[in-house]
């Protein structure tokens, strides 16, 4: 695939792909990633309106044969490698929106962590800085 895409695209791509990995995108995935997009420094200059139009291209693309190597890889391609920990912190985050994370956004998180060669330390602090912050009472 020839195709290539903008950082922001491709950290909209890594999230909406662990949205859909258990093929139900829930509204508090919705909601995690609209705030993601809306709040977040790095989507400063990046125009809000567009998020579902990205998010249908991503979803078009994981329809398709390869589509998941398609779309991770078209991600690394994109993204400038410091920005490698920021799209799996994202993925972590939207993984656990749903305040539970199943064998698919476990094994999907996995495959991100390689695609991007993420370090198992790096990975480990990630995630329990997630578990931290959307730890409930």
């Amino acid at each position: 695939m020839s195709q290539t895409i903008n950082p922001h695209t491709a950290l909209i791509y890594v999230m909406v792909t662990m949205s859909a990995v258990d093929a139900a995108i829930s509204d508090n995935e919705t909601r995690k990633i609209g705030n993601i997009v809306t709040n977040l420094p790095v989507f400063k200059d990046f125009n809000a309106d567009r998020l579902l139009g990205v998010a249908e291209e991503c979803a078009a693309i994981l329809a398709e044969d390869g589509g998941l190597d398609a779309v991770f890889g078209l991600a690394r391609d994109a993204l400038p490698p410091h920005m490698y920990e920021t799209a799996y912190a994202l993925a972590v985050d939207v993984a656990a929106a749903d305040l539970a994370v199943g064998q698919e956004e476990l094994r999907l998180l996995q495959i991100l962590r390689d695609t991007l060669g993420i370090e198992k330390l790096s990975a480990a602090a990630i995630e329990r800085g997630a578990r931290a912050r959307h730890a409930t009472l």
